[in-house]
């Protein structure tokens, strides 16, 4: 596919700073590694990099039961060929032959065709599977299977990259990046955006105005910054909410019940659920409701029009006399 970069992509000085070393390293010949924490827009900040190459994409993602065939390539059964000659109609050859069947995965196709790889949460797979792409950055050089026997390796296109990322938060189905891939990928970390960048994010993909999305990204980076949950609320939290803010038209004050309500339907899923964890989870929405107290406050009273307070001082005067 040719990528196109997204018309929300939100571009900070921070963000700029990022995308500009990552094509500067692309572009001398290196490949580039996103890595940082999950909602922290590694995904996103890849296909916006692969977008500026202008060059087609491929993408894989990493998981536990990746192997070198899901990358490369593997036979896909056998062609088989017959010839019947009846040239002399009293002599009846017959000539049969079958040839082994291969399919080019994405990295090969990628290899020959020099398009830009992506390759997601690539240390959910296993270093052996990974193997394989030690002599494609390092000599430009696929080496294909043994069962490709026509075609034992083929030169890498020199327009050829690859992007990586990885999230080395997640204890789950996770490895370790082997040394000798880490040695030929220059991994830039991607951390928790700042406010401005937070606040930007969340109104361009909410579609809610900046002065209604600002106290909301407060209130998820005050409640981030208690460390009362178990997995950590990200920008995804204040997209959710403002989201449901702009399709639903509330009012994001602690006043409004729904949205009180939307508040801790996304934030109180980052802690456990169970009957161990009732007093935690009280403790944890109690907190919750304070942050909302203090960030999205009740409004101001309405100040009088002018009509009426002009009003107002009459029928004081009004009632305050006496008889004559």
């Amino acid at each position: 596919m040719m990528p196109e970069a997204r018309k929300d992509f939100v571009q900070t000085d921070s963000v700029k700073s990022v995308s500009r070393r990552a094509l500067a390293y692309i572009n001398a010949g290196y490949s580039v590694h996103f890595r940082g924490p999950a909602g922290t827009g590694k995904t996103t900040m890849a296909m916006h990099t692969a977008a500026l190459l202008g060059r087609p994409v491929v993408m894989i993602t990493g998981d536990e039961e990746m192997v070198t065939s899901n990358l490369v390539g593997a036979e896909s059964g056998y062609n088989y060929r017959k010839v019947t000659d009846n040239y002399i109609h009293t002599v009846s050859k017959v000539e049969e032959s079958s040839d082994r069947s291969w399919n080019d995965h994405r990295l090969t196709t990628a290899c020959r065709e020099g398009y830009t790889l992506i390759y997601d949460e690539f240390t959910r797979s296993r270093a052996e599977a990974n193997n394989v792409l030690l002599s494609v950055l390092e000599e430009g050089i696929l080496v294909l299977p043994a069962q490709n026997r026509g075609e034992p390796f083929i030169k890498v296109h020199p327009d050829f990259r690859v992007i990586f990322t990885s999230n080395p938060q997640e204890y789950a189905g996770v490895h370790d990046a082997q040394d000798a891939l880490s040695d030929r990928i220059v991994t830039i970390d991607i951390g928790a955006a700042d406010r401005e960048l937070e606040v930007s994010i969340a109104s361009s993909r909410s579609g809610l105005e900046v002065a209604k999305t600002a106290p909301i990204v407060d209130m998820v980076r005050a409640f981030r910054d208690t460390g009362e949950y178990d997995q950590t609320p990200t920008l995804r939290a204040c997209i959710m909410i403002c989201r449901m803010v702009a399709n639903e038209k509330l009012n994001p004050t602690i006043d409004d019940s729904y949205f009180v309500q939307i508040c801790l339907d996304v934030l109180g899923s980052k802690s456990m659920f169970g009957a161990k964890e009732q007093g935690k989870r009280t403790q944890q929405e109690k907190l919750l409701l304070d942050n909302l107290s203090h960030h999205c406050p009740s409004p101001p009273p309405s100040k009088p029009s002018a009509k009426e307070a002009e009003a107002k001082p009459r029928s004081i005067q009004a009632t305050s006399r006496g008889p004559a």
